[in-house]
């Protein structure tokens, strides 16, 4: 299970360092100035970008060093992997295994609060569990609900920044997942006139925990066959550089500001596909393709223990809420390639009265859903196109958990 996949990931990315290390480098002062003196308190920080994020952040010793997540074992993996590298925590470091939005998560802002920059990494984020209306309402609490709850909990604090991250599949959203987030970005802009907030879109995180590319890794470690879409583009970015964007973001960002990876030469679509046969190939397997999934399933179970040939499924997407290609910004959107090398900036504009009011409207008619004994998919996506009227949702009668 431990095998070394740097070499998988180079292949991948095709680069061996960060796409963010210039920029990084030149705003390296300034980062230290705002994050050394600073209070911070980081949400779902055991997650993967979360983790990746706190990585990043602490090199700059911080002052107050908090982190809250609801699952114990990776929190307590935080901890070890922190203690045990280079990296000098503060005295003032502690984490607490509780869930945002939970009535000890509450009872702890109530409590303890003493922080300059709050930042969220908690995210509901598969597209496939969005297929039934309990797990859609937990993507909702999640990625809205929890954090409209926090932002007013923050305009009775005097805070320097909100941060909450959100995703590129926000942008022209065809799943309800990635239109959560497009809601959650409209939330934030809402309060932003009593709250500074600002966000990170970006692509796919190579190899974060239940990512299709962990679960390569999780394939052959039980000699199974990969999977993937043939038809499906994304951009692709390491853990590293996800943290390093977060970074940025809140700590240089201004109010209402979301930054993205700038596509170039170092940013390129890629097919899910195509992935899978540079991961195979970058560990000595040669990818073998079979006309079906049971074909594939069967040719692994007969695989021979020293076997270079792996088999693999590859087809096009068939299923619910799968978009071709992804996109950060839209044509309509005010766009900054100057102030950064490889960022981009979309400066956005605080939302009137009437627009938070209807944002508003829709989260108290899901609430009412909850209170009802009934709850209807249906009913809660027209409440999600309202607040997201740019949503382009089309069942499909099949979701990513009827695939292998």
């Amino acid at each position: 299970m431990f095998k070394n996949y740097d070499s998988a990931l180079s292949r991948i990315l095709r680069r061996s360092r960060s796409i963010f290390t210039e920029d990084i480098h030149n705003n390296q002062q300034s980062l230290k100035e705002n994050i050394s003196k600073s209070r911070l308190l980081i949400i779902g920080a055991a997650g993967s970008i979360g983790n990746a994020f706190v990585k990043q952040v602490a090199k700059y010793s911080p002052m107050i060093l908090h982190l809250i997540d609801l699952s114990e074992n990776n929190l307590v993996e935080v901890v070890r992997d922190l203690r045990s590298s280079q990296i000098k925590l503060p005295k003032d470091f502690k984490t607490y295994a509780i869930a945002m939005g939970s009535v000890e998560f509450n009872a702890f802002l109530e409590s303890e609060f003493n922080y300059d920059y709050i930042l969220n990494f908690a995210a509901m984020k598969h597209v496939r569990s969005e297929k039934d209306p309990y797990s859609l309402m937990r993507i909702l609490n999640t990625n809205v609900y929890y954090v409209k709850e926090l932002l007013e909990e923050l305009t009775n604090h005097d805070v320097k920044k909100f941060f909450s991250v959100s995703s590129d599949k926000a942008v022209n959203p065809v799943s309800l997942m990635g239109a959560t987030k497009a809601f959650m970005e409209n939330i934030m802009w809402a309060y932003s006139d009593k709250v500074n907030s600002s966000t990170a879109r970006f692509a796919n995180v190579a190899f974060s925990d239940g990512s299709l590319l962990y679960g390569f890794q999780q394939r052959l470690a039980k000699n199974q066959p990969l999977s993937a879409p043939s038809d499906v583009q994304r951009y692709f970015i390491s853990h590293e550089e996800a943290g390093q964007l977060c970074l940025l973001s809140c700590f240089l960002g201004n109010n209402r500001d979301i930054y993205f990876p700038q596509i170039g030469q170092d940013l390129e679509l890629i097919t899910f596909a195509e992935i899978a046969r540079i991961f195979l190939k970058s560990l000595g397997y040669e990818p073998t393709e079979y006309p079906s999934e049971q074909a594939a399933r069967e040719a692994a179970e007969s695989m021979e223990n020293n076997s270079k040939q792996w088999p693999c499924f590859f087809s096009e997407s068939d299923t619910t809420g799968e978009k071709p290609y992804e996109e950060f910004y839209t044509e309509n959107d005010e766009v900054d390639f100057e102030t950064y090398q490889k960022i981009g900036i979309i400066h956005q504009t605080k939302l009137n009265p009437d627009q938070k009011a209807i944002l508003l409207k829709v989260i108290q008619s899901i609430e009412d859903i909850q209170k009802s004994k009934h709850w209807g998919k249906k009913e809660i996506v027209e409440l999600i196109k309202i607040a997201v009227p740019e949503l382009e949702h089309e069942e499909m009668g099949k979701n990513l958990d009827q695939k292998m």
